[in-house]
């Protein structure tokens, strides 16, 4: 756990600690409701199409891949402008702080509009590339195609949803998003049965409801700008110091996805079964990591809003209790894992083979929880305090030093082992060798005061 730098010689009164507590949770519960829109909505999608036939049900699969595959990488529109933000609102700038969400949500904008166009040119390649071929091809490229108009409007969502959270409002996110996902699912309905437009009939609804979504937050954040004095346009440096730190934020997200990519590879290449058992794996650690991302995101707003107020002391009083909040969650998380890795895997499958490399993995797993509670919450507390480049430079770390690691794991599994060894071999892997490179970097970065760049 970080300690606590030599000028803060005084606890915090119970008091205090509960109000800190307060605040934690009154921003981390409801970003946890909005950080699931996203999921449903293609889960919506998913559950639509399904209907329509196997060939198109698989084009939406690889389509919502490469989708997902650009918003990851983009995420840091939310990422970049949630800390800029609070930190101006922390300074007693709110005029500035808008003129910086501005910024971000143009900023989303532009790019959504450029790559929305390569999108819709490069969509055959892009789903050939991932191996669709034949009717699943076609159906790709229609899903990718007609998604692409949405883009702009998506991508400044992500910019307007970290406007509000360093504004400490995550309320707002969460009342769009929700009524977002209610439209959704009932324009897309009627648009692939009864106007009769198949696959692109699902992704013209979700965009005309992200376009939709975005005037929503338009509407809410407009008389914000007004009382401000925020002009329309964009300027030349809030542009240019967004995308600067969001290039350091995109790089920290790539080192994560290829480190989720390789160890894929590693368990494709072990056969079916334990390729199977492994998402399932990552299926259970992609949900729990949802409401670490919700202690992150109050983390980003708060850490922001202190330093840029020049409170160093409550800024680390925050991090010490989300700090022990994600530690907590992690040993209540893991110790529930334990006792249901054999209960949930014949939720998912039939296949005995599968349930018993699910468990194995399950289990291993578990004993990691407590490591990702600490994981995320600091990763938070550095992006809320601008630490964009640490991260990135020791994401590339980390990547470098899991991977010649994974290497040897999955050679060791190749040797007879079976599906069982195996996924727990990958995910010692992960969650042992990867989350905890994670976990020394980040700890040494925030054990000092480096990181408080205060102002």
């Amino acid at each position: 756990m970080p300690s606590r730098p030599p000028h803060d010689d005084a606890a915090p009164a119970p008091e205090d600690r509960r109000a800190l507590a307060r605040q934690v949770l009154g921003l981390a519960v409801p970003a946890f409701g909005a950080l699931i829109a996203e999921p449903l909505f293609l889960l919506a999608d998913t559950a639509i199409v399904g209907h329509l036939g196997t060939a198109q049900l698989a084009g939406v699969g690889v389509g919502t891949t490469v989708l997902h595959t650009v918003t990851g990488l983009l995420v840091f529109l939310a990422y970049a402008t949630t800390p800029a933000v609070a930190r101006m609102v922390g300074a007693g700038n709110p005029a500035g702080a808008l003129d910086r969400g501005r910024d971000g949500m143009w900023l989303g904008l532009l790019l959504g509009v450029v790559l929305g166009a390569a999108g819709w040119l490069a969509a055959p390649w892009l789903t050939g590339a991932l191996g669709a071929a034949g009717e699943v091809h076609s159906h790709a490229t229609e899903y990718l195609r007609w998604s692409m108009p949405g883009l702009p409007a998506l991508l400044a969502v992500l910019a307007a949803t970290g406007v509000l959270r360093g504004l400490q409002d995550t309320v707002t996110p969460l009342v769009v998003a929700g009524g977002g996902f209610a439209v959704n699912i009932g324009l897309n309905w009627a648009l692939v049965y009864g106007a009769g437009l198949g696959v692109a009939g699902s992704a013209i609804g979700t965009a005309a409801v992200q376009w939709a979504m975005l005037a929503v937050y338009l509407a809410v954040l407009a008389p914000r700008f007004r009382a401000a004095g925020t002009r329309p346009g964009p300027r030349a440096d809030g542009l240019r110091a967004t995308a600067q730190v969001g290039s350091w934020l995109m790089l920290r997200t790539a080192s994560l996805r290829a480190a989720i990519l390789i160890t894929v590879a590693a368990a494709t290449g072990l056969g079916d079964v334990t390729l199977a058992a492994h998402q399932l794996v990552f299926t259970l650690y992609s949900t729990l990591a949802f409401a670490l991302d919700a202690l992150a995101i109050a983390a980003q707003a708060l850490i922001g809003a202190e330093l840029g107020a020049s409170r160093p002391r409550t800024a680390r009083r925050l991090t010490d209790l989300m700090v022990r909040w994600g530690l907590g969650f992690g040993v209540v998380t893991g110790a529930g894992l334990a006792a249901a890795a054999w209960a949930l895997p014949p939720l998912f499958t039939p296949d005995p083979g599968v349930h018993a490399a699910t468990t194995a993995g399950l289990l291993v797993l578990a004993l990691s929880q407590p490591v990702a509670g600490y994981v995320f919450v600091l990763d938070g507390v550095l992006i809320g305090a601008g630490d964009a480049r640490y991260l990135a430079l020791a994401g590339v770390v980390n990547l470098a030093v899991y991977a010649p690691v994974l290497w040897g794991l999955a050679r060791l599994a190749a040797g007879g082992a079976d599906a069982g060894a195996q996924v727990a071999l990958l995910w010692l892997g992960f969650a042992g060798v990867y989350l905890g490179m994670r976990a020394a970097t980040l700890g040494l970065r925030a054990r000092r005061d480096g990181w408080m760049r205060l102002g």
